[in-house]
């Protein structure tokens, strides 16, 4: 008789204790929502999103290129009588490098006087008969042909450079016997300097002989050179599928030099794109995605709005996608926000 009524006694306990933990588990999930419902509102900076005209750029890699590069020897061999420069020397156009041997040159140089008498002689004679018209124009064309001789002789012995720039390069020494394996010298000329750059088949349309361009060097950081287009390769090249343009720049003070590495912009019109603060955009952690918060029409809340940006100009970034002009943008106070969260628009300090 008793264990019939412990037994329920004691399911009557559980059931109690069972209704108890579900009221109070019930509770906290009300206590929770409701303080999520009632979430204090962020203050928040705002700023309307304009549309702006930019110039549309693209950057290149390329080299610092001398505008000439001239190597210089004579046609055929012989010793080397002098070297007047050494490299890394500034010479200037007509200046003479290097001698040859001249003993060739003397004697043709003899050997032109003479035949300058010689032909003095025999035009008297003709023309008081003495001699034939054949012979007296044989011995005009004699000479002429040997002063011809003459000149070209000399131009491969008195060795010049044809044009002003720094030498590169000495294969030889004064005594050395030349044998044509390789030049005396080579002179590059580097006012002005030139730039090969390869721009896609899309762009190629856009670009005109004389426009310009801006440069800069890893050498010389900070500064910035100005310079034109001189001249658009006409054909495209097959493995990258880029057009040769190229860029000449004044380089008036000699400080680009060849073999330079440079990155060259090139302008390709205006294009008018949303511009915002460069603090408005967020970057989502774990991922390359970016967003803005925006404020809804009621004023008290914002959007999550995904972006894709261009170009970082300055203080702030060029928006392509996903976001409209004159929407409403969070620029301070996003740290804690999400999509519907409230907000308390503050004025902005700025």
């Amino acid at each position: 008789m008793t264990r019939r009524i412990i037994i329920p006694v004691l399911m009557a306990g559980a059931v109690l204790v069972a209704g108890c933990r579900a009221k109070s588990e019930n509770s906290v999930g009300q206590v929770f929502t409701s303080a999520v419902a009632e979430e204090a509102p962020r203050n928040v900076e705002v700023q309307i999103a304009q549309e702006r005209v930019l110039p549309v750029e693209n950057t290149y890699s390329a080299t610092v290129e001398a505008y000439a590069v001239n190597n210089i020897m004579p046609q055929s061999g012989g010793r080397i009588r002098r070297v007047n420069v050494e490299v890394g020397d500034y010479v200037t156009k007509g200046q003479i490098l290097a001698e040859m041997d001249r003993t060739q040159l003397d004697q043709l140089q003899l050997q032109i006087q003479n035949d300058k008498i010689e032909q003095a002689r025999l035009e008297s004679l003709y023309k008081e008969g003495g001699v034939s018209q054949s012979d007296y124009e044989s011995a005009v064309l004699g000479y002429k042909l040997r002063r011809s001789n003459y000149d070209n002789l000399k131009e491969n012995t008195i060795l010049r450079s044809p044009v002003t720039g720094f030498v590169t390069a000495r294969n030889f020494d004064a005594g050395d016997m030349f044998a044509m394996t390789a030049p005396i010298f080579t002179v590059q000329q580097v006012v002005p300097v030139k730039i090969l750059v390869g721009v896609s088949e899309s762009e190629y349309s856009k670009v005109h002989k004389g426009d310009e361009v801006k440069l800069s060097v890893d050498a010389l950081p900070g500064k910035v050179f100005s310079g034109k287009v001189e001249r658009l390769y006409p054909t495209i090249d097959a493995a990258t599928r880029t057009v040769k343009v190229e860029v000449q720049v004044p380089n008036k003070d000699k400080v680009l030099r060849p073999g330079m590495y440079a990155r060259v912009s090139v302008n390709f019109g205006n294009r008018s794109s949303i511009v915002v603060p460069d603090r408005a955009i967020v970057k989502q952690e774990g991922t390359g995605t970016r967003f803005i918060y925006v404020l809804n029409e009621d004023g008290e809340t914002v959007s999550y709005l995904p972006v894709k940006v261009g170009r970082h100009i300055g203080a702030e970034y060029e928006v392509l996608e996903g976001l409209e002009p004159g929407r409403t943008i969070v620029v301070k106070g996003q740290n804690g926000l999400r999509d519907g969260s409230k907000v308390n628009v503050l004025e902005n300090e700025e």
